[in-house]
């Protein structure tokens, strides 16, 4: 049984004690392909020292978080555009919009998240969503750059209905974590009426822990508590979710 984790943050510092003996319990777990987005420059180094140390398990995105759009922001889509240009990734992410903390730089957020949806184009790349309390705004700039070469994740959806059919149309599938195991997710109330093929499994380590690990720090062995609950929606068994969302992982991603 393999296992994609289409979002962890595996250079966090929150690793940094027990990174070796975290990815053997994912491996252990069935959890062998590992997806890990970028935030910025200032983070890039420990990402690619992360992927140099696991290689055949560890596969990188590059972008500008929305959070991290700030004052420098152009400067940081040029180091964004110049590494897509030196280097392999599989994904332009993790980019998208965010309001929740700030709303200061909602025009530069939407500039850099329409460039990279750009830049992803470019280099025939599917994308990776962050969206915090802007579904509006997110969906603004997507109907704006759809198209047949549009496609990729919206992580850690957290929508309803309406919102994650909205997102299907646009090309995205749904990163579906720890979010679907809590009592108050509510996406649960309405998975099992989107097609699996739409769905891939994430985790967003070290955030955002399933159930019964609410609250505490997350980890990509975690996968697996993901797909368990969503075998239970879906009433299939856990080898179904792993290979149906490990392929659909594979379409956006490329391997």
């Amino acid at each position: 049984m393999i296992l994609t984790d289409t979002h962890t943050h595996l250079y966090s510092s929150q690793f940094q004690d027990d990174q070796n003996e975290m990815m053997q319990r994912a491996i252990e777990a069935g959890v062998s392909r590992l997806f890990v987005p970028s935030i910025d420059s200032s983070y890039t180094q420990r990402m690619y020292d992360v992927e140099a140390q696991f290689p055949n398990n560890v596969f990188l995105m590059m972008g500008l978080h929305p959070t991290y759009v700030k004052e420098n922001y152009l400067e940081e889509l040029a180091f964004v555009a110049t590494e897509l240009e030196r280097r392999k990734f599989y994904a332009v992410g993790e980019i998208g919009m965010d309001l929740y903390w700030d709303k200061s730089f909602l025009k530069q957020q939407q500039y850099a998240f329409q460039h990279q949806i750009q830049l992803a184009k470019k280099h025939k790349l599917g994308i990776n969503i962050h969206c915090r309390d802007a579904f509006d705004e997110t969906f603004e700039v997507l109907e704006s750059e759809k198209a047949s070469d549009l496609f990729g994740i919206f992580h850690c959806f957290t929508g309803d209905l309406d919102q994650a059919q909205r997102a299907i149309s646009l090309g995205m599938k749904l990163g579906i974590g720890g979010v679907a195991t809590f009592k108050s997710g509510k996406i649960d109330q309405f998975l099992n009426e989107i097609d699996l093929k739409h769905i891939v499994l994430e985790t967003d380590s070290p955030y955002l822990a399933p159930a019964p690990h609410r609250g505490k720090r997350n980890e990509s062995s975690y996968t697996l508590l993901v797909a368990q609950k969503l075998a239970e929606i879906y009433k299939v068994s856990v080898e179904e979710i792993a290979q149906i969302t490990t392929h659909n992982s594979s379409t956006v991603f490329g391997i």
